[in-house]
């Protein structure tokens, strides 16, 4: 069942992106960033349309950076990537284009765009996949940098593609561009939360729950002898570095083995020096 939700996580995420592109960005004439951006940039080029190619473009981008992923990514991403993209290429070529905008101001459009944009990027990576483009290049990062989160790549190349965006299509489509780029890749963060380093201190009078954290979990602990000032009690005080998705499963844990446990949750700081990135 597990699996069958992140399959539906993944086909769902690939789904919402193309239709913020088609419904709320194009028809308000604005540009999604990343490949996809640049794709629309070279359809217009191309075709006048930013609809017509936009799509197979992209695809195309992909490709050299599915060789990047064999080498450096799990299988099972690469299988969920190449599934995300697919869907993704199919909806920009079937997904028609409106005329005239959806909302009825640019700035309506660009937000909303980008919230949809922002939900089905990060439920890509949440299933353990992604949506191609720069998403596995973010991964990709995370993995060998620590303090890497997956929107940063995208703020810094989507400068050059909006600025490009800009000289074509003037200044205030690439304004509201860059607002949905900026919306969309702040909710992808959020909605990942794999990328959320969480760092949890537990004083706890089980002696074993330091290797059910090891084996349960496979996160390493320190971990220390310590006395409670007022009931003059020994115990333990344990420390441990996860993923906010893993905090579930250590909240289950720790309530099972020792219910009045103290733990302090810490998140929102990158944690560095041997600790394992699980993005996939």
């Amino acid at each position: 069942m597990s699996k069958f939700y992140k399959y539906l996580e993944l086909i769902l995420g690939s789904l919402l992106y193309p239709i913020a592109v088609r419904v709320f960005l194009e028809p308000a004439g604005l540009n999604s960033g990343g490949l996809i951006g640049l794709a629309q940039i070279l359809s217009w080029l191309t075709t006048h349309s930013t609809s017509s190619i936009t799509g197979i473009i992209n695809f195309c981008f992909n490709i050299p950076l599915f060789w990047l992923a064999y080498r450096s990514l799990s299988m099972g991403f690469i299988r969920k990537t190449i599934l995300s993209l697919v869907i993704q290429t199919l909806a920009l070529q079937l997904i028609p284009v409106s005329q005239t905008m959806i909302l009825p101001d640019l700035i309506s459009n660009a937000l909303l765009g980008g919230i949809l944009g922002g939900l089905g990027i990060g439920l890509c990576l949440r299933s353990g996949g992604s949506g191609g483009g720069l998403d596995i290049l973010g991964v990709y990062l995370s993995k060998v940098r620590r303090d890497f989160s997956v929107g940063k790549l995208s703020y810094a190349l989507n400068a050059v593609i909006l600025t490009w965006n800009g000289v074509l299509f003037g200044m205030e489509s690439a304004l509201y561009s860059l607002m949905f780029v900026v919306v969309c890749y702040f909710v992808s963060d959020k909605v990942h939360i794999q990328n959320i380093d969480v760092w949890a201190l537990i004083i706890t009078v089980d002696p074993q729950l330091k290797h059910a954290i090891n084996e349960e979990l496979c996160r390493g602990v320190t971990w220390w002898n310590g006395n409670g000032a007022y009931t003059g009690r020994k115990q333990e005080i344990l420390v441990t570095s996860i993923n906010k998705y893993e905090v579930r499963q250590l909240t289950k844990l720790i309530k099972d083995r020792d219910p009045e446990a103290f733990v302090i949750l810490n998140d929102g700081s990158p944690i560095r020096g041997n600790y394992e990135k699980r993005l996939v």
